[in-house]
Order: structure tokens, then C-alpha cells, then sequence
């Protein structure tokens, strides 16, 4: 036998684990991920164990195994038995030393593997490989699994230094010089993204209230023609560097006792040009009698849901109930109601201020949590407006004490400035209103009892004025 035979085998190349070999790779981050993964703000099967993972695709972004492109899929019971499991973005860099400062990165040592050795950590809090993702949108074309695309507006500047944003969100965000911030989407679901598609065909209409898309990449599954299918995976915009967040302002005016009526109404006004914008762009259509009833029939079961899980709620459900019911009595009037693409989630934290007054519209994902499909049916624009009538009343329940008439004339304000660029004043329809009203307050009130239960007394607040609403 001969010494080179008699020696174990050298570990494979990083390039190719990376490459060649996703079960090796799997192999070496697995048990790291199991623990690293459901403690990230944007994991969504919190509370239920990781069984496992499956690897779609995986694109080294750098030589070797130093910046990996990933998507993964965790399998966890019992939601996924017979499925696939929630599919997620990851950006993993290895290294054999991880220098102090990426500590906070870190993922975990890898033991096992054909990486055994090396330190795995999230790339994205690393200037230099955040740094690559950015090269790489500036570059069109494909790589790996990736295809890489450039708009028509802006450009990408080579050399801007990365700086991530640390607020907890569903994804995570990268400013490059203050002149461009990417979004990186996490949990990811096959389909054009909403935060692509609407800031894009409100860019064609000539908007400014959404920044434009600079530059944007996404992965294609299935076979070419019909049946390939794109997903979105992030989008590059430009930074507003300077502008204030809505949701800030609005807390800064509260204490400080300012009216907060004139950019209430300017906000109104700015989600008035988005939305008539979104109509031209793309598709309307008429809401039937049957749709309507549909809309009110999900709304009814979404209460009796949500009940279920929130007991404070049930003592207020008959009233609630009601309506929805009036929403379900007003189709079989007739009366047809247009419906569009809408923003899906607006609140005051979607909005920015610039410093020359004038306000911006951000974030088209839509709930995260719902499905794409759902995120990208049309609704009437009163989705959109009732959810910023419950972020003033957010605003104001956050004041000790709470400010009721600030709310008041704040709604008034917003719903009074869109009437001015729509024509339409939202609160000429109340009953569609109110049950947009009470959907989102019963939405609020499931989300701040799994994630934030002291806030559940806001939304319940609301919802027992709603309650109390009852049509005479």
C-alpha cells in the first residue's frame, strides 16, 4: 500500500462543497441553522421545531465557499407534513477566522462537514460582502441561479459604502453611501414580489410618491417558457436620506402637543396620487354582488377566528359582526364598487417625510404574512385608507395620556386632503369603511397577542368602538 493511500482522504474544496455538493454543504450548516434560523425577527414558524432542510439552490457569489447565496426550505411540523416548507433567503459567509467585529454575525462554528473548520456568519453585516451584492446588481445578467436586472431609473455607483439597518423587520436592509438601499426579502414565495411590481408600474405613470426600482434580482424555477415561474428575491431603490418616518413625526408632534392636521391631510393627498396612479397602471375591476358578499363572509370568519385565540375579544363579537353583515346587506343593493392594486399594509411607518415637505410611500410588500396571491388581489382603495386611520390611532394610544381628539382630527385631515386629488371622500361610504376599519383592528389584535401583548390594549380599544357602532 502505498503512503498516499494510506492517508484519509482530503477534505473536498470549499468551491466544490459549494457547487457541486449541496449535501455536503447541507451537512456542515445544518445543525447550525436549526438554532440560528427561528431566533431571526422574520423567521415565520415561530413556536414549532425545525425538522429539517432542503437546499433549492446554491450560488457561490465569491470563489470558493467565502459568500453563499441560499435557498433554503425549513421543514417543520405539523403546518408542512405534506408540503414543502417555508422557503428563505440566506447570505452566508464562512471564514477561518471571523474577525471582533463580526462577532455579533456570527452563526455558528461549523463542526462537521466538508467545512468543519470554518466559521459561518450572516454576510449582510459584513461591508465587504454586502459590498459584492451591490456589484452585483450593478452588473445585469445571470449567476447560478440568479438573474440580476437593471430599470431604467438611476444608476449604481460603484464604491458605496454599506451600512445595514438594524430594525426589525421581515427582511432585511442594506444603505450603500446614503444614496441606495437594498431590500433583501427573506421568506420568499414564487412570484413577482408587490414591492417590485407596483413601484415599477407607478414609476411607467410617471409617480414620484414611490421611489423608482434602480436595480432588482430574482431566481426562476421550472422549465423555460410557460412554465418557468420568477421569484423575487431584492430590490435596489434609492435612500431618501434625510426624510423623517411618518410614525416618528407623528410621535414627535404628539409630544411635543403640535397638530399634526396639515401633514395628515398632505399624507391623504400623496395616497390619493399613488392610488390613481396604480389605477391607470394597472388592471380595475368591479366589484359583483358575489364578491362583495365573498369579502364580508372573510372578514366574518377572520373574526370568529381570531376569537378563538384572542378571549378578550369575544364579548365583542356579535356587535362586530354587524359590520360585516352591513357590508353583506349593501351588496344586495346593488351598488358596485371599484376595486385596484393597493398598497396592502399603509401606516404611518410606510410613509417618509423629505425635508421639502413632501411625502413618499414605501414598502408594496403587503402583510408578509398572507399569502402573495391574496397580497396581489385588487381591493377597494378604502383597505388602504383604513389602515392609516388605525396607525393615527396607534400614534395617539402611544401618548399618556391618550390624545382621542388628536386621532379625530387627524382622520379627518387624511381622509379630507384624499378627497381633494381623488374626488372622493372616503368616509362618504361608511360601511365599507368601518369594516375595513374593524378587519384591521381584528388583524392588530391576533398579531399584538402572539408578538407584542402589551399593545393588545390598542387594537382592542379600537375594536370596542367599533363595537359600538352598531347601524340604528
Amino acid at each position: 500500500m502505498s503512503e498516499a493511500a494510506g492517508r484519509p482522504a482530503a477534505p473536498a474544496h470549499p468551491t466544490a462543497v459549494a457547487a457541486d455538493d449541496p449535501s455536503g454543504l447541507l451537512l456542515s450548516l445544518e445543525p447550525l441553522l436549526r438554532e440560528w434560523l427561528p431566533r431571526q425577527r422574520w423567521f415565520a414558524g415561530k413556536g414549532r421545531p425545525v425538522t429539517g432542510f432542503t437546499l433549492d439552490s446554491v450560488t457561490p457569489l465569491l470563489p470558493g465557499a467565502a459568500l453563499l447565496h441560499l435557498l433554503v426550505r425549513a421543514h417543520q411540523p405539523p403546518a408542512d407534513d405534506e408540503g414543502p416548507g417555508d422557503r428563505y433567503q440566506l447570505l452566508i459567509g464562512t471564514a477561518g477566522l471571523l474577525p471582533q467585529q463580526l462577532a455579533p454575525a456570527t452563526i455558528g462554528a461549523i463542526t462537521r462537514g466538508p467545512l468543519a473548520g470554518r466559521t459561518a456568519y450572516e454576510a449582510l453585516q459584513d461591508p465587504r460582502q454586502a459590498s459584492v451584492l451591490l456589484e452585483r446588481l450593478r452588473i445585469p445578467g445571470a449567476l447560478g441561479a440568479l438573474r440580476f436586472h437593471r430599470g431604467p431609473h438611476g444608476q449604481v455607483t460603484r464604491g458605496l459604502v454599506p451600512r445595514p439597518l438594524q430594525a426589525e423587520q421581515s427582511n432585511s436592509s442594506v444603505v450603500y453611501g446614503d444614496r441606495l438601499i437594498a431590500k433583501f426579502f427573506r421568506r420568499v414565495v414564487a412570484g413577482v414580489n408587490p414591492d417590485l411590481e407596483l413601484p415599477l408600474a407607478l414609476a411607467r405613470e410617471g409617480c414620484d410618491r414611490v421611489p423608482a426600482p434602480v436595480a432588482w434580482f430574482e431566481t426562476r424555477t421550472g422549465d423555460s417558457g410557460d412554465t418557468e415561474e420568477t421569484t423575487t428575491l431584492g430590490v435596489l431603490q434609492p435612500f431618501l436620506k434625510g426624510a423623517a418616518d411618518g410614525w416618528d413625526l407623528a410621535l414627535k408632534h404628539l409630544t411635543n402637543e403640535e397638530d399634526f392636521t396639515y401633514e395628515a391631510r398632505q399624507l391623504g393627498r400623496a395616497t390619493a396620487e399613488v392610488h390613481t396612479a396604480l389605477a391607470r397602471a394597472l388592471p380595475t375591476v368591479t366589484y359583483s354582488r358575489a364578491q362583495t358578499e365573498q369579502l364580508a363572509g372573510t372578514m366574518i370568519r377572520r373574526l370568529e377566528t381570531t376569537a378563538q385565540q384572542v378571549p378578550a375579544l369575544l364579548p365583542h363579537v356579535p356587535a362586530l359582526r354587524t359590520a360585516f353583515a352591513a357590508l353583506h346587506d349593501l351588496a344586495a343593493d346593488g351598488r358596485t364598487r371599484q376595486a385596484q392594486r393597493i398598497h396592502g399594509d399603509l401606516h404611518l411607518g410606510q410613509c417618509l417625510r423629505e425635508a421639502s415637505g413632501a411625502w413618499r410611500l414605501i414598502d408594496f410588500e403587503g402583510e408578509p404574512s398572507r399569502p402573495l396571491a391574496e397580497r396581489r388581489m385588487p381591493h377597494p382603495p378604502h383597505r388602504d385608507i383604513a389602515g392609516m386611520l388605525r396607525s393615527f390611532d396607534y400614534a395617539a394610544r402611544s401618548a399618556r395620556p391618550w390624545n382621542a381628539a388628536w386621532s379625530q382630527a387627524c382622520r379627518a385631515a387624511y381622509c379630507a386632503g384624499y378627497a381633494e386629488v381623488s374626488g372622493t371622500d372616503p368616509r362618504t361610504d361608511p360601511v365599507l369603511l368601518r369594516a375595513y376599519e374593524t378587519d384591521k383592528a381584528v388583524y392588530e389584535a391576533l398579531y399584538e397577542a402572539r408578538h407584542r401583548p402589551d399593545w393588545l390594549p390598542v387594537p382592542m380599544a379600537a375594536l370596542a368602538r367599533l363595537a359600538e357602532e352598531v347601524p340604528r
